[in-house]
């Protein structure tokens, strides 16, 4: 057999098994399969639900904030379906919906393992954002819907990384990497209705706003800024100055007592000694 065809024949093999690899991974956990092309699901699998692990109020808190959620955007999916006129935002609604009911039937689960009480029915603001969605029709409905539900997805971000993070429970844990792929799943969707007016979002705060560069502290003291407190001096103090003088010192003496003592020195000035 030829090199090239060696060559072609190992490469063969190689993208053989890469496929079986891929259809075996997508069989046996199906949130492992490509999302889209280059970006994957992390794999719910590796992470244990077994309730171990100190429960925080934090934990709570989140659990019941992803209750909250189901509780208002169910209905809100439901009300797409029934109110608008395009056909666009009657599919995101039934998606939304459906999958709320998913994550809404995971955090009960969760809850129910850890002892959590949990809310039946939205809390005062998405009641109102309900109210505001019933009173509504056709493309204003539209709007509404879409700018309501992509708001709250916003800023459920930050709690969920938080939690994500530093929580000390499996359960939670778990619950935290799903609902943030539900999160990531729904704002794609929303987006996807064209009618998100992405220049009127809010700015997002500068990150590391420097402080003020002085400042008084106790008795009228100078308070360093951060960058001044982390920028090394340019001068030198006497004692280093000292100590360079010190080292170069002993640099010279030490080359020049070298040099001194050279065999071949000391012949060059014993021949000159006899004349």
């Amino acid at each position: 057999m030829s090199t090239v065809a060696r060559v072609f024949r190992r490469r063969g093999r190689l993208v053989g098994a890469a496929v079986a690899a891929t259809v075996s991974l997508a069989l046996t956990e199906p949130s492992a399969a490509w999302a889209e092309p280059g970006v994957p699901d992390p794999p719910n699998q590796l992470i244990t639900d077994t309730g171990k692990g100190k429960l925080a109020e934090a934990d709570r808190d989140f659990a019941i904030k992803v209750r909250l959620a189901g509780l208002w955007e169910i209905p809100a999916g439901e009300m797409a379906q029934e109110k608008s006129n395009n056909p666009r935002i009657k599919k995101i609604g039934q998606d939304i919906a459906a999958q709320h009911v998913v994550l809404d039937e995971m955090v009960r689960g969760a809850a129910a393992k850890l002892k959590i009480d949990l809310p039946d029915e939205p809390n005062e603001d998405q009641q109102g954002w309900l109210d505001e969605m019933r009173d509504a029709e056709g493309e204003e409905f539209d709007q509404i819907y879409i700018d309501r539900l992509r708001s709250a997805h916003g800023k459920i971000f930050p709690a969920i990384a938080t939690i994500r993070t530093s929580t000390r429970n499996d359960t939670i844990r778990k619950l935290a990497q799903r609902a943030n792929q539900f999160v990531m799943t729904h704002l794609t969707l929303l987006e996807s209705s064209n009618l998100v007016d992405f220049a009127a979002l809010p700015t997002a705060p500068a990150p590391n706003a420097a402080p003020p560069a002085s400042g008084t502290a106790g008795g009228g003291g100078t308070v360093l800024s951060s960058a001044d407190q982390n920028e090394p001096s340019t001068s030198l103090s006497l004692p280093v100055l000292g100590l360079i003088v010190v080292v170069v010192a002993g640099i010279v003496l030490f080359l020049s007592r070298n040099l001194w003592a050279d065999p071949r020195r000391r012949r060059r000035r014993r021949y000159r000694s006899y004349y």
